[in-house]
């Protein structure tokens, strides 16, 4: 009961994401480049809740993403699930680890999607458009990343205890 609890509390959560990078983070721009909230949402939910749940919400949000937006469906539900997916494989414990992931899952997430659009629409390769883009929104979700890490850590601890207890049931016959 406590999962399905949990589970629900974090689709409302990505819809409060989502309101924030589609209306909020709008306003506040740097160079044009928005943060991409949805990576480092995805990166704490693999990070504490497990790489199950972690590559399951990244595909379905990032399909959500995909047809609310109106971009080619399926690409950020994959780069999404890619990134729940490195959420268990390295520590939670350092804030250091925490800014590096987030780092190269931002990396990751981009290029993937830039790959797939400059090969499916045929787009024009510039690559030095495209690194000061990804340059921009790195150091962007480093700096949310720094401002929310508390509440991060916290929630995540939560998920962790609901996700990750072991519930050993011994019968002494």
């Amino acid at each position: 009961m406590r999962k399905v609890v949990a589970i629900i509390l974090l689709i409302l959560i990505f819809f409060v994401i989502y309101f924030l990078q589609s209306n909020f983070f709008t306003w506040f721009t740097i160079g044009t480049v928005q943060p991409n909230l949805f990576v480092i949402f995805i990166l704490v939910i693999g990070l504490f809740a497990g790489k199950k749940i972690g590559i399951v919400l990244g595909i379905v949000f990032g399909f959500y993403i995909d047809f609310v937006i109106g971009r080619q469906v399926g690409i950020s539900g994959i780069m999404l699930g890619i990134v729940g997916l490195i959420g268990e494989i390295f520590s939670k414990e350092s804030r250091l680890t925490i800014m590096l992931m987030i780092a190269g899952c931002t990396a990751i997430f981009e290029i993937g999607c830039y790959i797939f659009n400059v090969m499916t629409l045929e787009m024009n390769f510039e690559i030095l458009a495209f690194i000061k883009i990804l340059l921009i929104e790195i150091i962007y979700n480093l700096i949310i990343t720094i401002i929310i890490y508390p509440i991060v850590q916290k929630a995540g601890h939560a998920l962790e205890d609901i996700f990750k207890t072991k519930k050993i049931l011994t019968r002494y016959f």
